[in-house]
């Protein structure tokens, strides 16, 4: 959602707010803005649209500053505007404040402080904080006013203020989305993600939930809100900055496509032993004894991790043989879910601050399941709630449509499968050695799998003025239609659906047009002639069809696509329950040559944000 980012050291303030913010694109945002204090007054500069707008405000009325804070919003309250821009001030404009999230007694609390002579300029739920910590002000600083003010806030934010009465000093507070502090050389950074301090230093240190950060030149101070000291110890963050870069690539998203081979490796490496089969996933801490008492797996995500839920479903049953579940992280605790100490929870989310994930998973366990977590961001507050986790070692992902995170995703629940059936003895060791063989093998398929690439931006010509698309697989690689529907939705913007092949005739195929593209996954998985049974019947209505199958499968796709604008791709060979990995390099190529096509923000989608930490 929104980008946080703030700073107090020796470099010049505003370049490394305005860069910070830059890094923080990928989040999604409708206005921006900066405050910094020098000489003892506040210094305000907002500006709706995109950051470029900001630095067009800076360039006409540049400003400098001792230490500040800086935002990109994603309106929730209140329409973009220049006035509803972050940073938010108080009365005296010598308080101000950026947030992340809802402040859900917004309208009580504006009643309550315009009653007591406060006046708002806004129509944000975010201004009544800065009117609250100024009502709180006393003689004892910022922080203090900070966590008097927090006793009348409901709802999930991340709040960072400073105030030219408490110079050199900047306090955050979580409540749900996240703050990560970054420690340098005498210089102190405050953001809502890694990226936007990651050039300047990677020791980071992660606030909890109820947890607050008074960073001064002295140093950092941990406290809960009641201002209880909490002891944090900074993590070493191993990303590159460069790996946050293009690296010659068009977009982000074109360029975590094709680092999956390098990301797959990353997720597999040192988990595996392709003599004995056997998997090793000591981070997750849950040992041997605990996963063979397991009967049952709940699976919790959002979006692109709930299609890798459906995967790990499939995945999971076949090769551990446990009955799974696969439950949206927005849905699962509102529906007096039924699970036990023999459930494992598997709340699976790239960033690890996925608020209906969280939610989902904090119900699970307090209703007493054992649960693990699938993440790629280590420390992220998924991580720590959870007994452990299998971290996807995808790097950061920038692009808001999640690619490479989705197939490290894959491979973290084919390790999981892999230490459940070997836990509880259920898994061949026949079955072991081949599927590890495969995943060994994997990266290598994945770069052969780009090889379409050429191909995909040829076709992509002929989809790119469509209305609507459809998409089909069976078995396992059902799923895989689901997120290639998912994709061309999220930034093509053509309306496009996907289904198991085997309900086209329930209902689908009254949606099958003359030249409808109909993207059909035919995997060479023991369901091949089903689905291209499914093929004929929407190419006799006048689909046109774009045939995802393997180089072994794809001779016979071409004598049944014989004409016309029909085509076929093929990727390599591979084990049944590995295919879906490689399935999803051509529609995942599919999406972002249309969305390049039709002239959209491939890496910034229309009113989509990275990480959703509101529920």
């Amino acid at each position: 959602m929104c980008g946080i980012v703030g700073y107090l050291g020796h470099k010049p303030l505003v370049p490394v707010l305005v860069e910070g913010l830059r890094r923080l694109e990928y989040r999604g945002y409708d206005s921006a803005g900066i405050a910094v204090v020098r000489d003892g007054t506040v210094h305000v500069r907002r500006s709706p649209g995109k950051l470029s707008k900001l630095e067009e405000v800076l360039g006409r009325e540049p400003v400098d500053g001792e230490f500040g804070i800086g935002h990109t919003r994603w309106a929730t309250h209140g329409r973009p505007s220049e006035e509803n821009a972050h940073p938010h001030r108080d009365c005296s404009g010598r308080i101000v404040v950026v947030h992340n999230g809802i402040v859900e007694n917004y309208l009580e609390l504006r009643q309550e402080l315009t009653a007591q002579g406060h006046r708002f300029c806004t129509e944000t739920d975010t201004e009544v904080v800065a009117h609250l910590v100024e009502r709180e002000w006393r003689d004892d600083g910022l922080a203090a006013a900070v966590r008097r003010a927090l006793t009348r806030l409901r709802g999930l934010f991340a709040l960072v203020l400073i105030s030219a009465d408490d110079p050199g000093t900047i306090v955050a507070a979580r409540n749900g989305p996240p703050v990560v502090i970054g420690m340098g050389e005498d210089e102190y950074f405050v953001a809502s993600d890694i990226p936007a301090i990651l050039a300047h230093t990677r020791e980071i240190a992660f606030l909890d939930d109820q947890e607050m950060a008074v960073v001064t030149r002295e140093g950092v101070a941990f406290t809960d809100f009641a201002g209880a000291a909490r002891e944090k110890t900074p993590q070493h963050v191993a990303w590159d900055p460069v790996m946050a870069e293009k690296a010659g690539y068009r977009h982000f998203m074109l360029k975590e496509i094709f680092e999956q081979p390098l990301a797959v490796r990353e997720t597999i490496i040192g988990r595996t032993s392709a003599e004995t089969g056997h998997v090793f996933l000591e981070e997750m801490k849950l040992g041997a004894d605990v996963l063979a008492g397991i009967d049952r797996v709940v699976i919790l995500a959002c979006g692109t991790s709930w299609h890798a839920g459906l995967v790990g479903k499939f995945l999971i049953e076949q090769i551990a043989r446990v009955p799974v579940e696969v439950d949206y992280g927005s849905e699962f605790r509102y529906r007096r879910p039924i699970v036990d100490g023999r459930t494992l929870a598997v709340a699976i989310t790239q960033s690890g601050e996925t608020a209906d994930t969280l939610g989902a998973l904090r119900e699970a366990t307090r209703l007493g399941a054992r649960s693990v977590a699938i993440c790629n961001v280590v420390g992220s507050m998924v991580t720590r709630e959870a007994e452990g986790t299998i971290y996807t070692h995808a790097g950061p992902e920038i692009g808001v449509a999640s690619t490479k995170a989705f197939t490290t995703q894959l491979v973290a629940l084919h390790l999981l499968a892999l230490a459940i059936g070997q836990a509880r003895g259920t898994t061949p060791e026949e079955l072991s050695r081949a599927l590890v063989r495969e995943l060994d093998q994997l990266p290598i398929r994945i770069e052969e799998a780009l090889q379409v690439n050429d191909a995909i931006e040829e076709l992509s010509a002929s989809i790119q003025n469509r209305r609507d698309c459809l998409y089909l697989g069976r078995g396992v690689n059902y799923p895989i239609a689901l997120e290639g529907a998912l994709k061309l939705k999220e930034i093509s913007y053509i309306h496009a659906e996907g289904y198991p092949a085997g309900e086209m005739k329930h209902g689908p195929i009254a949606l099958i047009e003359e030249d409808l593209p109909v993207i059909v996954l035919a995997a060479d998985d023991g369901l091949f002639e089903k689905v291209v049974g499914n093929i004929q019947e929407a190419k006799a209505r006048g689909g046109r069809i774009i045939a995802i199958t393997t180089h072994g499968q794809a001779p016979a796709l071409e004598q049944v696509l014989t004409g016309g604008q029909d085509a076929v791709l093929a990727v390599p060979d591979a084990h049944p329950l590995v295919l879906p990995v490689l399935m999803t390099v051509p529609v995942q190529l599919i999406a972002y040559h249309v969305a390049v096509r039709r002239g959209c923000d491939v890496d910034q989608p229309r009113n989509l944000a990275k990480s959703v930490t509101v529920e």
